[in-house]
Formats: structure tokens, C-alpha cells, sequence
């Protein structure tokens, strides 16, 4: 299913009924770039070869909130940013984010539980101008199928579905892919959740090294593996720096 892109992409690769304050950017940072899904003019869909029936995406306003919506029903695709940048310049990200339900059969340790109702996605750029010879071939080769280089490496930030003790685990698919795990089980299904991550020290952290410079953004909502169904959404995301990164 989505062995393939596993590999590219690793290789590449607060109640509902209480409203938060909108949360404007801090005097202390400074903030490369806010989006609130107004529209989807700045994202590019990714669909996965041998994965035919994909995750919908569109932009809506309910309430006076517009965010994006992401629904899965036994399928998967991904929505890209198109905008590259320097995660050593602006290391910082906020979201806000809510899932209408967790998988049952989703597990983050096995290949075929490995469906979140969403997740973010930080990939970095591979350089082939700082790659190994073996390096070289591999991803010279993943550029002829697929038109252009996967990413050196990956950060997914998930919602997972069942309360795994750690903190972070490899994708099962691709060692070069490290799940992030902010939100475990559905305790908090129905929820708009604040979450904040320092990019740039999660990846030091996790892969004990420090990561390419370039990054892009990817968000997805899947369940090919499981064969379940979520309605999840984003309200808005940003890329920041903080005070002490300047």
C-alpha cells in the first residue's frame, strides 16, 4: 500500500465548547509565515502510487472559524506547502488542530496500523552536494521515477491512536522517518488543541545530529491501512522564531 511512499518520504524522506483566543504572534518572535486556510492556493496535493482512493481536503468557514478540513475513508493523500525554508532561521511551529476520531486498529509501531487521523509533516531537503556515493545512487534514482529528489529526511508530528509510552518512534516503513507523538488516544477527540514544537531541537534530539537547512510542510489524514474513516481539521499553522534563536 504505501510501502512506496514510505520509502520516498523516509528517504526524502480546551473543551469543543469553549472557544481559545486566537493566538496572534509574540512581541518575543518573529513570524515567517501564518496560514489559516483562507484557500489552498499555497499547498500542492501529493497522491501515492498503488493508493488509488484519496483523503479530501478543502478550506471552510464554520462559526465564524475557517480552517481546513481533512476527511479519510480508507484512503490516503497529503497536501504539500510550496514554500521552502531555512528551519535554522525559524525553528519554531504552532498549530491548532482537532480529530472527530481516533483508529481503532491504528498503531503507530506496525505497518499496518500506521494510519493517523492527522498529522504534520516536516521533511528536509536532500543536498546532493553533501550526500555519499551510495547516497547518490539511491536518490538519483528515486529522482528518475519520481521527477524530483525525496526528502534527506522526516519529522511527522502525529496524533496517534492508541497511548504508546514513548515519546517518539521510528515509522515502521522508513527508519529516516521519526513519528512525533504529541496527541495519544481519543481522550481528547473533539477538541481544538494548541500545540508548539521547536523543530530544529526535536530533530537533534530524536536523530542526534543536526538536519539539513531547507524544509518543507506536508499535512495528511490517512487510513488506507486500516480501512477506517476521520474527519480531522487545522486552523491555522506558523513558522516562527523565538527570542533565543535570534
Amino acid at each position: 500500500m504505501k510501502r512506496i511512499f514510505r520509502w520516498v518520504i523516509g528517504l526524502l524522506v480546551c473543551a469543543a465548547l469553549v472557544p481559545y483566543p486566537d493566538p496572534s504572534p509574540a512581541q518575543s518572535r518573529q513570524v515567517l509565515f501564518r496560514e489559516s486556510f483562507q484557500n489552498l492556493t499555497d499547498w500542492r496535493p501529493l497522491y501515492f502510487p498503488k493508493i488509488k482512493k484519496y483523503s479530501v481536503y478543502t478550506s471552510e468557514t464554520k462559526d465564524g472559524r475557517t480552517y481546513l478540513k481533512a476527511e479519510s475513508d480508507g484512503s490516503a493523500s497529503a497536501l504539500v506547502y510550496k514554500q521552502e525554508y531555512n528551519i535554522y532561521d525559524y525553528p519554531g511551529l504552532v498549530w491548532r488542530w482537532k480529530v472527530e476520531a481516533v483508529y481503532q486498529k491504528g498503531d503507530a509501531r506496525f505497518k499496518e496500523g500506521d494510519d493517523y487521523p492527522l498529522r504534520i509533516y516536516v521533511m528536509f531537503k536532500y543536498d546532493p552536494a553533501k550526500a555519499s556515493t551510495l547516497e547518490r545512487i539511491k536518490y538519483g534514482a528515486a529522482k528518475a521515477i519520481y521527477g524530483e529528489y525525496p526528502p534527506h529526511s522526516s519529522l511527522n508530528y502525529i496524533w496517534s491512536s492508541k497511548v504508546h509510552p514513548e515519546a517518539f518512534l521510528p515509522n515502521p516503513y522508513a527508519d529516516q522517518v521519526m513519528m512525533v507523538l504529541l496527541q495519544k488516544g481519543g481522550d481528547r477527540v473533539g477538541q481544538w488543541i494548541d500545540q508548539e514544537v521547536n523543530v530544529l531541537e526535536d530533530y537533534r534530539r530524536i536523530f542526534k545530529a543536526d538536519p539539513p537547512a531547507l524544509v518543507s510542510l506536508a499535512v495528511m489524514n490517512d487510513s488506507d491501512n486500516t480501512g477506517e474513516k476521520s474527519t480531522s481539521y487545522l486552523e491555522f499553522i506558523e513558522a516562527f522564531r523565538p527570542e533565543k534563536n535570534k
